[in-house]
């Protein structure tokens, strides 16, 4: 009898304990990241530096798709983070690909946003829905940079209303017809294969739409103009037009109306993403900032002695790692398949609100070199503004926790 009972208790110890190793893990990836991370982030901080910060501006300003870059990025598995070793990938977490996207946008905005949409957009539902013939024809190709894909969800009349998809796929023998329109693709002119949500059966709104996988080019898809935008300007946006374009059978991406399933749940990852995107948008135009406020001097001594300066520094400070470790919550929730969409909308609200404001106190230290091309602080200003925009905009983000917050309080209260 007491051996049973002593039994219990050390399996109920090393229950606690199993538990207590993974709050340490959480723990541990808030206060210091694993060494393994640490050594990822390293890496792409190195290259970021080396190689993309010296061609940003150029690339901006030229409205260039930095194929090179993103070659490169491939190489170094930085497209695929995420997606097993077995089909190519890196085979690593998703706080891992948190720390690597936020050290390329510090570097260059534009291949941050690149590398986003391969990750998290385009490779995750292929890898997490498709079958394995779907995923050796539209997942492994795309891996190494060589090609790229895109994710075609929004369309030019339903915005953040994700349900109301009217573009329609008909199933006519062994093809699905697609017509209709979608609307700000990234990497639309780059692409050559695109994960498209449709409606297939409109009596059931948002349970009647799927998702297709499309390769392009392919007759009956036509591209629209390249969007001339505010920032990020590198990668091509654009409008996906299709007109009776015949996509066979067997790429239809799951089952029958899961596309909205597979939308949401691409889009909580891809939150992560962006708040990766938008705080290494702000750590640059802090970065920057502080190397003015450093050398710029005024009244015989540099500006960053000043109460004033400092105070702003200290804000863009708290804002930018409060955001960071939000991002962290929700990369380590999702790697431990626990509910995160609260804490990915929270980490992406966070993340681009602190872009947004920091990248605007970065130009009010410079003062005037701030609204000039000379320094990058006006180009971090334009990146980080679409961080609040695209997969959902701030008031989306904050639905989302509300939503999640009363969802909660209603279980715990009956």
């Amino acid at each position: 009898m007491a051996s049973r009972n002593l039994s219990r208790r050390i399996n109920s110890l090393l229950v606690k304990h199993s538990r207590l190793a993974s709050q340490r893990r959480a723990l541990s990836a808030l206060a210091e990241l694993p060494e393994t991370h640490q050594m990822m982030k390293k890496t792409c901080r190195d290259f970021a530096d080396n190689e993309l910060k010296p061609i940003a501006s150029q690339i901006d300003k030229e409205h260039r798709y930095p194929a090179d870059k993103v070659k490169a990025m491939g190489d170094l598995g930085l497209l695929a983070i995420a997606v097993p070793e077995e089909y190519g990938g890196t085979g690593l977490d998703n706080l891992a690909y948190a720390v690597a996207l936020e050290e390329i946008s510090r570097g260059c905005a534009t291949c941050g946003v690149i590398m986003s949409v391969m990750n998290s957009l385009y490779l995750s539902p292929v890898v997490n829905f498709g079958t394995k013939d779907q995923i050796e024809r539209f997942g492994t190709p795309f891996v190494d940079g060589k090609k790229v894909g895109c994710f075609a969800l929004s369309e030019p009349g339903n915005g953040s209303d994700a349900g109301a998809a009217s573009t329609v796929a008909s199933l006519e023998g062994d093809h699905w017809i697609l017509n209709g329109t979608k609307a700000w693709i990234t990497n639309g002119y780059e692409s050559e294969a695109s994960v498209v949500l449709a409606t297939t059966d409109k009596s059931l709104k948002h349970k009647g739409i799927s998702a297709f996988l499309v390769p392009k080019p392919i007759d009956g898809l036509s591209l629209g103009k390249k969007e001339d935008k505010l920032g990020i300007r590198g990668s091509s946006t654009t409008n996906l037009i299709f007109d009776g374009a015949a996509i066979p059978k067997e790429n239809l991406l799951g089952t029958p109306g899961m596309g909205f399933k597979i939308a949401m749940m691409t889009l909580d990852g891809g939150r992560i993403g962006i708040a990766a995107q938008a705080i290494g948008i702000a750590q640059a135009a802090l970065d920057c900032a502080i190397d003015y406020a450093t050398t710029r001097k005024a009244f015989g001594s540099p500006i960053s002695k000043m109460q004033a300066i400092q105070m702003k520094l200290a804000d863009m400070e708290l804002r930018i790692e409060s955001a960071r470790l939000l991002m962290y919550k929700a990369a380590f929730l999702k790697d431990e398949h626990k509910p995160y969409t609260k804490e990915a909308a929270m980490a992406k609200l966070a993340g681009s609100e602190a872009a947004t404001y920091v990248a605007h106190q970065s130009i009010q230290i410079l003062g005037g070199m701030g609204y000039v091309t000379d320094m990058p602080a006006e180009r971090h200003y334009r990146d980080a503004r679409i961080t609040e925009i695209y997969e959902g905009t701030s008031e989306i983000q904050r639905l989302v926790i509300a939503g999640c917050m009363l969802k909660d309080y209603a279980q715990q209260n009956g």
